[in-house]
């Protein structure tokens, strides 16, 4: 999956553009949409942009697993081949404490992400806060393409503003 940008000047071309993409066969799970004012696009039934979107958690949680999933087993090594006050400390001692790291290192890099906005839409942070609305879209590789002529071709008013490399599955 890659996530396409567009930047849309006003809510009526973003209803358009959201219903052709649903007619395109792009499920509404997969459409979002940042603006200054969400009032106005919960007024005109538009999908938002919620907290996975908007913040950077999805990326922390990551490097939270991996940085606290690579101490908890150095930790688990360390313990093996010092054992503290003589016990006996084997693999299961290892995979519970990388486990355990993987999991505290989530949740503590979650919670700080979640704080962060999200570093992709920095770039269109002005262009949001002067009243367009930012149209992310999450779509398989292979219709990159058609998607973003679908868009282009009905709806000049509305700016590609580029692909994201690469997006994880579960958002």
């Amino acid at each position: 999956m890659r996530r396409l940008y567009f930047l849309v000047p006003e809510i009526n071309s973003a209803t358009a553009i959201v219903d052709e993409l649903l007619l395109a066969r792009i499920e509404e799970r997969r459409i979002h949409i940042a603006a200054k004012d969400h009032h106005a696009l919960q007024e005109a039934h538009l999908p938002e942009a919620n907290l996975l979107q908007e913040t950077d958690f999805i990326p922390a949680v990551e490097k939270g697993l991996s940085v606290g999933g690579g101490t908890g087993i150095l930790a688990g090594l360390v313990a093996m081949t010092f054992p503290p006050a003589g016990l006996i400390v084997g693999g299961g001692a290892v995979l519970g404490l990388g486990l355990l790291g993987a999991g505290f290192g989530a949740w503590v890099s979650g919670m700080i992400g979640i704080n962060i906005e999200n570093t992709q839409l920095k770039e269109f942070e002005d262009a949001i806060n002067e009243g367009q609305l930012l149209l992310m879209v999450d779509v398989p590789v292979a219709r990159i393409d058609e998607i973003t002529e679908l868009v282009k071709k009905h709806h000049p008013e509305a700016e590609v503003s580029g692909t994201e490399p690469t997006l994880p599955v579960f958002p």
